[in-house]
Formats: structure tokens, C-alpha cells, sequence
């Protein structure tokens, strides 16, 4: 049985994600690409179609950067991507965000999927005013011990290769991160939202194990940037010593 090689992604501290439905020049792209960010991320909550996709797709092929597409949509279905995640809402009561579409995507494009480039990333939206808690209707204000027990979920009982953080829009609570992290036994932390700075940026990368800047590309450019060394310098705790 075909899994995905879970050192694609066990390696990377920094990620950008780029959103097809946003602008963005081909200088600022290349300066992107370049900036030594273990790999690009290509995903948005609306208006990501097929067409806009793989436009993004071909410009950030002309770099050697790693291209993995989060697959919010049918539309959105590209071949030609170095690896590829689909995204489970782990905080929402509406079940065609956990298997609803994803099964539907899957009674048409199953038997063509590249099983050992895909991953599963349990998402835990936990900003309200995000556009993809207003779109999945997520359960944004959860306390601790819900926090927890979505952990235990993804981790543990779904076994989940990633879990996704997101507080997109805003930058996060980094105590509420920290608990997540310690909890963790098998999946990976991702954390995504606000990182608009490289201390931002350092503070985020103590408790994740990868670090997603998005929105700062389009509005803080130079300082996104500064976030790729920032990151890759900061060890967490957690980290083994060596």
C-alpha cells in the first residue's frame, strides 16, 4: 500500500502559501521562490479555480522551490504538483468538511491520485472572522479542554500525518499553541496566521514545527521575507538536543 514519504514534509521549518485568486507580480514571486523557504503551499478559502491554479502552478515552476497544493476544491484538483494535502475541518458540525467533499472527490478521482504525494491536514480554525471559519461554520471559540480534545482526535485517535493551526488574519495565542505541541505525539504542528514579522515569526517557530506566512507576501512583503531566516533560526523546546 502506497503512503505518503512523511520526510517530504518532516523537513520544513518555513512554508509560504500562495493564494491563486490574489495578485502578485512576477518580481515579488521570484523573490519568493528564491528566499529559501523550505517550499511553497498554493491553497484559498474562495475563489480558487482550475484556471487561476494552474497559472500559479507554471509560474512557480520556473524555480527549483518544492510546489505542494492544498486541495480545497474539486475545481482546484491541478496535476502536475510536487505533493499534495487535503484539508479536514476538524472544528466544524458540518460533515461535508471532514468526508462530505473529500468522499465526493474521491468517487471521481480516487484511482488517480498520487496516494504516496498526499497527506491529510486536520485543520483547527480558531479565528472567527476568517474567511474559512465563515465558509465551514467552525467552532472557533473552543476552551482548553476542547482544544485538547481535538488534539487527541487528530493525533491520536485519526492519526492524522499533519494538524493545521489557523488563525488566519490574526496572529494567534501562543500559550494555546505551546498546549497543543506538548500534547502531540505523532502529527506534525503546523501553525498559520498573522506572521507579519520575523519576531512574530520566532515566536510562532518555538512551539510549531512548521511556520505558514501568507497573507504578509501581499501587504508586508520585505518583512515576510525576513521570516524565512527567522524561523530556520529560532530551536524550539521540544527540539531533540543535540
Amino acid at each position: 500500500m502506497q503512503q505518503l514519504n512523511a520526510a517530504i514534509y518532516e523537513s520544513w521549518r518555513h512554508v509560504f502559501k500562495l493564494d491563486p485568486d490574489r495578485e502578485l507580480d512576477d518580481g515579488a514571486l521570484e523573490r519568493i521562490c528564491t528566499s529559501g523557504t523550505d517550499a511553497v503551499i498554493v491553497g484559498g478559502s474562495s475563489g480558487v479555480t482550475y484556471d487561476n491554479t494552474v497559472d500559479l502552478m507554471s509560474r512557480i515552476r520556473r524555480y527549483e522551490v518544492p510546489c505542494a497544493l492544498e486541495v480545497s476544491s474539486e475545481e482546484a484538483a491541478v496535476p502536475g504538483f510536487d505533493y499534495y494535502f487535503v484539508p479536514l475541518v476538524l472544528n466544524t458540525p458540518h460533515g461535508e468538511w471532514v468526508a462530505g467533499r473529500q468522499i465526493a472527490a474521491l468517487r471521481k478521482y480516487g484511482t488517480f491520485i498520487p496516494w504516496n504525494e498526499t497527506a491529510a491536514e486536520g485543520y483547527l480554525i480558531l479565528n472567527e472572522t476568517a474567511e474559512a471559519a465563515r465558509l465551514t461554520g467552525a467552532q472557533t471559540r473552543l476552551d482548553a479542554e476542547s482544544v485538547a480534545a481535538h488534539v487527541y482526535m487528530a493525533d491520536r485517535l485519526m492519526r492524522l500525518p499533519i494538524l493545521y493551526v489557523e488563525y488566519s488574519g490574526t496572529f494567534g495565542d501562543m500559550e494555546l499553541l505551546k498546549r497543543v505541541r506538548g500534547l502531540l505525539t505523532g502529527s506534525r504542528l503546523f501553525y498559520g496566521g498573522g506572521i507579519d514579522s520575523a519576531g512574530k515569526a520566532r515566536q510562532a517557530a518555538e512551539f510549531a514545527h512548521t511556520v505558514v506566512v501568507g497573507n504578509a507576501l501581499y501587504d508586508r512583503l520585505d518583512a515576510a521575507l525576513e521570516t524565512v531566516q527567522a524561523v530556520k533560526e529560532t530551536r524550539s523546546p521540544y527540539d531533540h538536543a543535540k
